[in-house]
């Protein structure tokens, strides 16, 4: 026999309309007694159709996820899945569905988004990284629909991010190589498409700057976020510089650079020290064990899924944005000169 809304209603000693209006997540029904009917809900098995009571309640209790790459290069990185994990943990706590899009190029990303948007499939969207040359942001912007960034957006007016600061975190591991003696340090990131990669050229700059140290071209290079895209950076470099230590600014892009230092007769650290960026679990075990800015992916993930359900919820947010700490984590990647 099916289970009906008049049965929950008649458990819970409330009223039919009160329980559609505990399914829309009604506003004005109090926690106790929204409660009271999901107990009841849950005791009769009864689920209310997903489709139903999102036509009913205008709201769809998904949040849509943008990944900035194809599935296999997102997930060939730690730090999605990370960012991930953190999100869908606030998302299970806040009964909310997660609707993943991935894409190869920015036109993909876009179309994914208008249909999101388009097609009432979510109720917010967390893009999960911010591009110097982002269509998807001012879009969502004119629109007026709820979104947030991971990621510092070039243009921050009425967008709502969370982010580290890149900039120090850079000036971080710059300065932590400086105090250790060297001073040809070599700068590897990910494309300059991304913000998060021009801050942390701009905090590396600054530190040689503050320290005396003339910023030389030669040493700075950029590649994909990937450990072959760290490899071939790294081989660019060691063409025409000998630097005593480099800056990367993502793990698995500094197991390539350890390997093309090792391909070229180098030593790490005795030759070469190296530290990265996102303290993902593998660099605990890598050889060396890498010396890493830990950037609490874990953390922006639950900061940016709590930033946006609480704009789905309040409307007005006091804060539009949020800076997640950072630490440098010592392992056994860099020596003193």
């Amino acid at each position: 026999m099916n289970v009906t809304i008049k049965d929950v209603a008649k458990k819970a000693n409330v009223a039919p309309s009160t329980v559609s209006r505990v399914i829309a997540d009604n506003p004005r029904i109090s926690k106790e007694t929204k409660e009271r009917v999901w107990k009841a809900m849950e005791e009769l098995g009864y689920y209310p159709n997903a489709i139903a009571r999102s036509l009913a309640s205008k709201v769809t209790n998904t949040l849509g996820l943008i990944m900035p790459r194809s599935t296999e290069e997102a997930f060939s990185n730690p730090f999605f899945p990370e960012v991930m994990r953190g999100i869908s943990v606030v998302a299970h706590r806040e009964k909310y569905d997660l609707l993943l899009s991935t894409s190869g190029n920015q036109e993909e990303e876009k179309e994914a988004v208008i249909n999101m948007v388009k097609g009432r499939r979510v109720d917010g969207i967390i893009l999960l990284s911010s591009r110097t040359t982002d269509e998807l942001i001012p879009w969502l912007r004119d629109e007026k629909f709820p979104f947030v960034v991971i990621g510092k957006p070039l243009d921050a007016k009425g967008v709502y991010w969370v982010d580290n600061d890149n900039i120090g975190a850079s000036k971080l591991a710059t300065n932590y190589l400086i105090k250790h003696g060297h001073r040809e340090i070599a700068f590897i990131s990910g494309s300059l498409e991304y913000v998060v990669s021009l801050d942390r050229l701009d905090g590396y700059k600054l530190a040689l700057e503050e320290n005396g140290i003339p910023f030389k071209r030669e040493l700075a290079e950029q590649d994909e976020f990937s450990e072959d895209g760290g490899y071939r950076a790294m081989m660019r470099i060691l063409e025409r510089e000998k630097p005593t230590a480099v800056v990367v600014t993502d793990d698995v892009m500094a197991f390539g650079v350890i390997r093309a230092a090792i391909d070229k007769g180098y030593r790490v650290p005795e030759d070469i020290s190296i530290v990265g960026f996102n303290n993902i679990p593998l660099s605990a075990f890598a050889n060396p064990p890498l010396t890493t800015i830990d950037i609490s992916t874990f953390d922006l993930g639950i900061k940016s899924a709590e930033l946006l359900i609480a704009r789905l919820k309040q409307k007005d947010v006091d804060i539009d944005h949020i800076i997640v700490p950072v630490k440098l984590v010592e392992r056994k990647s860099c020596v003193a000169r």
